[in-house]
């Protein structure tokens, strides 16, 4: 299926959603990029060090946090208490509408019916895995980026896909009870890439770390 991938760096020229009489043939997707920020200040960087000698009696005083945690050790990636200097990402892994039927990786995501906003659609997408969105923030009320799959010759009956991507972070918490799939994983952004080798160039513009 053919791609069109667009990164998005303001709102919507409409922010009342989208209309109910969209054609049989095309699907509008709202997909939540769920993360978790850093909670250990990154290593400095050696530039850094540098103006620290050249800087004479400027230092930089504070003991860095502990960065190795039992889940990196164990590689456990069904735990939020790993990589704390990077953000991580959360995936699922299931059956989704555009899967046809066979369980794949991807974001918490829900195909917009009748709700008032798109955002209201990626909201109810999140709240379906957690049960709740007591420790969410929706950044923003626009998407931060936009895929659109079109139906080829190959597959001619397959509805064309517009795939809305909203960003919301993890609040006060550091464990989530994920239900409604079969697996899922808190990923680096280096991991994500290696689940969708395909949309790789589009997730590596539209996820800054």
């Amino acid at each position: 299926m053919q791609r069109t991938i667009t990164i998005l760096r303001g709102p919507l020229v409409r922010d009342r959603g989208f209309s109910t009489c969209s054609s049989s043939s095309e699907k509008i997707v709202a997909s939540v990029l769920f993360e978790r920020l850093p909670v250990v200040i990154p290593k400095i960087d050696p530039v850094v060090y540098a103006y620290q000698e050249f800087a004479g009696d400027y230092h930089i005083d504070y003991v860095p946090a502990p960065r190795i945690t039992e889940a990196d050790k164990m590689n456990d990636r069904k735990s939020l208490q790993r990589a704390l200097d990077r953000r991580l990402y959360l995936l699922l892994y299931g059956n989704t509408d555009g899967s046809a039927g066979k369980s794949v990786w991807h974001f918490p995501e829900k195909v917009y019916q009748s709700e008032e906003t798109l955002r209201k659609c990626a909201e109810s997408a999140l709240k379906s895995i957690l049960g709740d969105l007591s420790h969410t923030y929706f950044v923003g009320n626009a998407p931060m980026g936009h895929m659109a799959t079109q139906s080829t010759e190959d597959v001619p009956d397959s509805p064309s896909v517009k795939q809305f991507f909203f960003k919301s972070q993890v609040i006060a918490t550091n464990k989530f009870n994920i239900k409604k799939c079969e697996d899922f994983v808190w990923v680096t952004k280096d991991e994500l890439l290696e689940y969708f080798p395909e949309k790789a160039e589009f997730l590596n513009k539209m996820i800054i770390s």
